[in-house]
C-alpha cells in the first residue's frame, strides 16, 4: 500500500479556486488564488521540515516562482515535489498557471539541476 504524499493530502483539503476569477484574469485576483494555493501546501512542506515561499507571479507568462527551504533546499525528492506535487496542485486550482519553477535551483548546461 502506497502512502499518500502530505503534499496530495494538502491538495485535497483545499478548496476549489472560483472559476469566475478565470473568466477575466483580473491579475491581482489570480495572484491572490496563487497565493491561497501556496498556503495551502505549506503545512504539507513543513510537515517535512522544509518550506515553500512564493517569490513572484508572471500573469504574461503564467510562471509561478517559488523558493524551497529549509530540508527542501538539500533533499533529492524535491524536484519531484514541486513538479508533481507543487506544479500540479497549482494548475489545477489556479488555470492561467502554466509553470511553478524554483528559483533556488540552477540548471547547467548539461540539465542537471543543483540547489544552492
Amino acid at each position: 500500500m502506497m502512502k499518500e504524499s502530505p503534499v496530495a493530502a494538502a491538495a485535497e483539503s483545499t478548496a476549489s479556486v472560483d472559476p469566475a476569477i478565470h473568466a477575466g484574469e483580473d491579475a491581482a485576483a489570480v495572484l491572490k488564488e496563487v497565493e491561497k494555493v501556496i498556503a495551502a501546501i505549506r503545512p504539507a512542506v513543513q510537515a517535512d521540515k522544509g518550506d515553500v515561499e512564493l517569490v513572484s507571479f508572471d500573469t504574461e507568462t503564467g510562471i509561478v516562482e517559488v523558493e524551497l527551504q529549509g530540508a527542501c533546499q538539500s533533499c533529492p525528492a524535491s524536484s519531484a515535489t514541486l513538479k508533481s506535487g507543487i506544479e500540479r496542485i497549482m494548475k489545477d486550482r489556479v488555470p492561467s498557471v502554466t509553470e511553478v519553477v524554483n528559483v533556488g535551483q540552477v540548471f547547467y548546461s548539461d540539465g542537471t539541476a543543483v540547489t544552492l
